[in-house]
Parts: C-alpha cells; structure tokens; sequence
C-alpha cells in the first residue's frame, strides 16, 4: 500500500474550527474548562485548537502540556528508553473541566496513561477527549473520543502520521501508510 493523504491541509483547516465550534457550544465561556495536549504530538493539536478559541472568543483558554511517558505501561519493555518530555501545567485541575487533547486515538493506552498522569495536578469535575484521527476497530481499552477531527477504518500494519507545517513540510496534512512505507 501506497502512501496515502487522507486530511489536507484545506481540510484540516476546517476540522479544526469545526472541533473548536463544538468546544463552544459544549463548555461556553470556558471559566470551568481547561485544555491539556499530550506530549509529544497532542500539544500541537492543543496549541491550534487553543488559537482559534481565541480568535473566534477573544480570550485566551487555559492550556497546558501533560507528559504521559513515565504513565505509559510499555515504558519499560521498549529495547531503547523513551525519553521524557516536559510537563508543563501552570493552573490547577481540582474541579475543573478537563479536555484532552491528542493527535491520534489508536489502542487508547495513551488515553490510560495521560488519565494516570493528571491525576497528579489534582482531581478533574470530568474529562473529555479530543482527537483529530479516531482509528476504529483497534481500541485495546474500552476508551472513546467525544470530539474527532475525522473516523479512518485502518489495519494494524498501517500507521496514521500527522504533519505540521515547518521548514522540512511545506503543509500540514495527515497520511495513512503501511509500516513498510517511508515516510
């Protein structure tokens, strides 16, 4: 199989003032509400959901950078040690609205282990998951997403990479791929 687009960049655009718009009509001036992007890749989706509640509110939304890999229940069986990244939560979490934002939902462990993790920063009133792909039918944990950019029916040899625009992507896009395909 052949690298696939399966969001352009005029797409992708548009899933996020759609998951933005229905952040809105669901959390509406957002003083209970906070935002938390999974590292390494959420906070990217974070950063450009956060952007334009802002242009579309004219305040900013409390977002913050939740690290998961310490949390995560294959951290030790990988042959090389993952690197941590930094968690950055500068307000509390106690009874406060949660939505976590990541870039893709696969198994879901990284769901588990981010649920793990923020418990440290206090206890949410509840917690809401915002992805961009929702890959169906490969859930390995009983987690779903209640905002999703776009639903993409795939096999689990083929993997969903989303790139954001910087000196080596003239766009941002998201790709299917098999394993065996460079990316």
């Amino acid at each position: 199989m052949q690298k696939r687009l399966i969001v352009s960049n005029q797409l992708l655009d548009i899933m996020i003032q759609r998951l933005s718009h229905q952040l809105i009509e669901t959390h509406v001036d957002f003083s209970q509400s906070v935002i938390l992007g999974l590292q390494p890749r959420g906070i990217f989706v974070a950063e450009r959901i956060q952007k334009k509640l802002q242009e579309i509110l004219g305040f900013s939304i409390r977002t913050g950078q939740l690290d998961i890999t310490f949390h995560r229940d294959d951290f030790r069986r990988r042959e090389s040690p993952i690197t941590a990244n930094a968690t950055n939560i500068n307000f509390h979490i106690e009874s406060q609205k949660v939505i976590l934002i990541d870039d893709v939902l696969f198994t879901g462990r990284s769901v588990r282990a981010a649920l793990d993790a923020m418990i440290a920063y206090g206890r949410p009133a509840s917690v809401e998951l915002l992805v961009l792909v929702d890959r169906r039918y490969t859930r390995h944990l009983p987690i779903e997403a209640k905002y999703v950019g776009k639903y993409v029916n795939s096999l689990p040899s083929e993997r969903v990479l989303v790139e954001w625009k910087n000196e080596d992507t003239p766009e941002d896009n998201i790709w299917l791929f098999t394993k065996n395909d460079e990316v």
